[in-house]
């Protein structure tokens, strides 16, 4: 399980090398999700922190990216800053659910990330990316 939790960990942070975190508008599930893998990428996990849903496993899993990149080497760490990211859909599973669909061009690993609506803020439920979801699809 720890295995596998690093290495989703490790391929949420090669997805995206786009825009600044700054100023992200997170009233857009599309926006506030960049906005937390751009930061990720970056290693910049102070601002991602502010683009999570706050509960102890989601930011056990974000210390396991902070650990991967840690860990990585300065390739690696250069190959992730500069990937840029390809979204290939997104689904709307309620008022307050999205799901992301992605790739990067660093790793070219499809990846899919939760983003849940809290009061007018989306969020990052990191949860979701580490559990088999059989029941979703993409359109």
């Amino acid at each position: 399980m720890k295995q596998r939790i690093i290495i989703v960990c490790a391929s949420l942070f090669f997805i995206m090398g786009c825009k600044s975190g700054a100023g992200i508008d997170k009233s857009d599930p599309l926006e506030s999700g960049r906005g937390f893998i751009d930061a990720s990428l970056k290693g910049d996990y102070t601002k991602a922190e502010d683009f999570i849903l706050k509960d102890s496993t989601n930011e056990q899993y974000l210390d396991g990216l902070r650990d991967f990149n840690k860990n990585s080497t300065p390739l690696e760490r250069e190959g992730y800053r500069d990937a840029n990211i390809i979204i290939d859909s997104t689904v709307a599973q309620s008022d307050s659910t999205n799901i992301i669909y992605f790739s990067n061009t660093f790793k070219k690993v499809p990846q899919k990330i939760k983003m849940v609506k809290k009061g007018k803020d989306w969020l990052v439920d990191f949860k979701y990316s580490f559990n088999e979801n059989p029941t979703i699809t993409t359109q």
